[in-house]
């Protein structure tokens, strides 16, 4: 069985991170581990609170699973700290760890914060650079590449930026674009790919970056070039939004599983 690492922070809730990470790889028939960076007191209203785990303990779960397992692909979610990003690019090149999806979390679909903003650089830095695709969100992309949130920016604008950055591939997710269809943006640095999919009229759309970026890494472990692991990503996670979860109060999950017994 293809094996693939999740690096990333807890969500109690059950809808995002390392929760909807393991979920989504079992969908795919993916074993996958975890190494959790953080722990939030979360639901579908929002995030109440979180603590970091220490560098320490960081450190030694990645030695733990790495040193075992033999991974085909990894992705990371919430990293938190610049500390904590700085272990992680760390291992990723000490053991060589490959097909690596950085999604680069910063603010939850809530609005909450979920990475300090001295954090920014060092993923732009350490980890961006090691990353055979990343997958920010609109807003997730102008950071990064020192736009204001509220700027009118094209997708191709944004994926020649953030390709400079240094990883192989940049997915541009543009979700939170207004308009009938959901189009994202994959830039290899010659060549643009749409993937378009018809927009999903619902509020219930929680994980829904998470679970993009470990079914791409789950593809990845799979064998599929990153062309085709975004394309049968991107099938997944409409079919996740469509099908969605009513288990909570405010923004439910995605459902994960909404694809097993049909997903080719």
């Amino acid at each position: 069985m293809k094996q693939a690492l999740t690096i990333a922070g807890s969500d109690s809730g059950g809808g995002a991170g390392i929760q909807a990470d393991l979920k989504t790889m079992t969908a795919f028939g993916v074993y996958g581990a975890s190494v959790i960076t953080a722990v939030t007191a979360q639901n579908t209203l929002g995030v109440q609170g979180f603590e970091t785990m220490s560098i320490d303990l960081v450190d030694k779960q990645l030695d733990s699973v790495l040193s075992d397992l033999n991974f085909s692909a990894a992705k990371t979610g919430m990293l938190a700290t610049s500390q904590i990003i700085k272990v992680v690019a760390k291992k990723v090149k000490e053991y060589q760890l490959e097909n690596l999806v950085v999604d680069p979390v910063m603010v939850a679909t809530s609005g909450d914060i979920l990475l300090a903003k001295e954090a920014i650089a060092t993923i732009k830095e350490e980890l961006i650079p090691l990353a055979k695709v990343i997958t920010p969100n609109l807003n997730e992309a102008k950071v990064l590449i020192g736009r204001d949130i509220a700027e009118e920016v094209s997708l191709e604008l944004l994926a020649s930026e953030l390709h400079k950055l240094g990883s192989e591939y940049v997915l541009v997710k543009g979700g939170h674009q207004v308009g009938e269809n959901a189009i994202d943006l994959l830039y290899d640095g010659v060549e643009f790919i749409e993937y378009t999919s018809k927009r999903v009229d619902t509020k219930d759309t929680h994980g829904t970056g998470c679970t993009l970026s470990s079914a791409i890494a789950s593809n990845l472990a799979l064998g599929y070039d990153v062309k085709e692991a975004v394309k049968r990503s991107k099938k997944y996670i409409t079919e996740a939004i469509k099908a969605g979860c009513n288990v909570g109060n405010g923004n439910n999950p995605v459902n994960h599983f909404a694809m097993v017994y049909s997903f080719e």
